[in-house]
């Protein structure tokens, strides 16, 4: 339990003993991954039940209208945020890092009053704009006065942003997950009954509230941390603030490009298949990143601050980019096969029989969200050397690639081309993000991760073929065996390199009995 505060004197030797290269990062990563995975597992229960409740009361339909809906604000909130969450907590962690305390106090006052000012103009931008908005996304003015009222989420979701870089630059994982789980269950409470009492009329309401219960709960948690009053001058906030837009420009622009992207393909759907259809493709899309959004959180929340410590130091960098792929391949690998199986079961228990048709793109996402796994803790070597420039053309040209992808995949297979061309935009990518980084510090994968990855992929290949080829039996009976095969061998990877001390006695015995008969075999 942490304590009821922090200073920022008490912040910055946590701060300095992340500095020194460890032989292995393997603990932190999994304290990480347990803390940010724990609540995203909360977030996941809790989103299963406002899932299945907007699922019931909105059908396929209302359901693809709320999908529309979060794609507007997020986008609004991409453009107006400037990036300023993101590159907030890399100003937060050099500050903490550099042990002075006047100027994490500076860093701190001046991201609080940036994002207060970002939310405000994000929400006149929003309803400055909510008429083309309305004619661009459902094709008439219709729907501009609930566009307008969205404005109040996008303010209250970026100045809760400024307030969670605080939280996670100061590496206070406990308190972001607990803010996590908090705003979630909040938000639940606060969203059902206004779908329910006005179904299609309580979606952007819903949202609103959502948005509202965020900002109270990072609030809460961000004013634990006591930083002391200082006085900032006009040169010294135009450097913070200088610090925090150079390097938030090429964020603002790569989450302009990633929600942009994630709007245009339901435009795409919309125009092309229709409303129905969107709200299976959301439906698939909610799902596919539940289980490996508690990985990817991590990433953000831990890894990027602690690989940015070590960031002109190659070969600690690589190292530790390549330990996070391997538990983020360990942890996924065995969800991401059940979730292809199971698919089926899976849309009914979130949905409902009604968004059956979702199956099928589900299991493509399944395929694009391993492929973010994998790519993803390479492209952090970009962000932690502060290469703005290229992690923003990598963007760029994955966003060019989805798109077009998705207009040819869509037209070319309805529904299920959306999921294609997701898949295949994180196979490009992958491979895009590895030719930039292998000169910028060397990069190579481990032959642990080759060994991994080369395993988890070709069990998910034989489980998703199954399905095209196999009976239905047949194909769910393979699934589940590829399943239980990639979760034992997860196990017994992560005992091996977790420290003793990390590792249940009983599960260390039982692996070391097992490898002991192994290799008595083999003699």
């Amino acid at each position: 339990m942490s304590s009821p505060s922090c200073s920022v004197a008490e912040a910055t030797p946590r701060a300095a003993e992340a500095r020194p290269a460890e032989k292995s990062t393997y603990g932190q990563i999994l304290k990480s991954s347990a803390l940010i995975g724990g609540s995203s597992a909360l977030n996941i229960a809790i989103g299963i039940v406002r899932t299945k409740v907007m699922a019931v009361l909105l059908g396929p339909s209302g359901f693809g209208l709320f999908g529309l809906y979060g794609s507007i604000s997020d986008l609004s909130v991409s453009i107006a945020g400037m990036g300023v969450n993101s590159s907030g907590v890399r100003q937060i962690a050099e500050s903490v890092g550099s042990g002075d305390i006047e100027r994490i106090a500076r860093t701190t006052t001046v991201l609080r009053r940036v994002s207060i000012l970002l939310g405000l103009l994000g929400a006149l931008f929003l309803v400055v704009f909510s008429p083309p908005v309305s004619r661009l996304t459902f094709g008439s003015d219709k729907y501009a006065g609930a566009v307008s009222l969205l404005s109040l989420a996008v303010f209250f979701r970026l100045v809760s942003a400024g307030q969670g870089a605080l939280i996670q630059g100061m590496r206070r994982i406990a308190d972001l997950a607990k803010m996590s789980i908090l705003g979630a269950l909040f938000g639940l409470v606060l969203s059902i009954p206004l779908v329910y009492f006005f179904r299609e009329n309580g979606i952007v309401a819903s949202l609103v509230g959502v948005g509202a219960m965020t900002i109270l709960t990072s609030w809460w948690y961000s004013r634990r941390i006591e930083v002391p009053a200082v006085a900032v001058n006009t040169r010294q906030a135009s450097q913070e603030v200088a610090g925090l837009l150079k390097l938030g420009f090429a964020f603002m622009a790569s989450a302009f490009l990633t929600m942009g992207a994630a709007y245009a393909v339901r435009i795409i759907l919309v125009h092309q298949v229709g409303m129905e259809a969107t709200g299976y493709y959301q439906s698939a899309w909610t799902l596919g990143g539940l289980y490996v959004g508690f990985i990817l959180q991590a990433m953000g929340a831990d890894f990027y601050p602690r690989l940015t410590a070590h960031a002109n130091d190659n070969a600690a960098c690589n190292r530790i980019v390549n330990e996070q792929a391997e538990v983020g391949l360990l942890l996924a690998g065995p969800g991401v096969i059940a979730t292809l199986t199971f698919a089926p079961l899976v849309i009914a228990l979130f949905y409902s029989a009604r968004f059956h048709a979702a199956v099928d793109v589900l299991r493509w996402i399944c395929l694009g969200t391993l492929m973010q796994v994998i790519s993803w803790p390479m492209g952090f070597i970009i962000l932690a050397k502060g290469r703005q420039n290229l992690f923003l053309l990598s963007d760029l040209a994955w966003t060019i690639v989805y798109l077009g992808l998705a207009w040819a995949c869509v037209k070319g297979f309805g529904l299920n081309g959306a999921g294609i061309a997701f898949f295949g935009s994180y196979v490009f990518h992958g491979f895009l993000t590895y030719a930039i980084v292998r000169p910028l510090s060397g990069f190579g994968w481990s032959s642990e991760n080759k060994r991994t990855g080369s395993l988890v992929l070709a069990l998910l290949a034989a489980v998703f073929c199954g399905f095209y080829v196999l009976p239905f039996t047949y194909a769910a009976c393979v699934g589940i065996v590829a399943a239980v095969l990639s979760g034992a061998y997860s196990l017994q990877r992560l005992v091996v390199v977790l420290p003793p001390d990390r590792v249940p006695s009983v599960m260390r015995r039982f692996f070391s009995r097992r490898n002991s008969v192994i290799w008595m075999a083999g003699e």
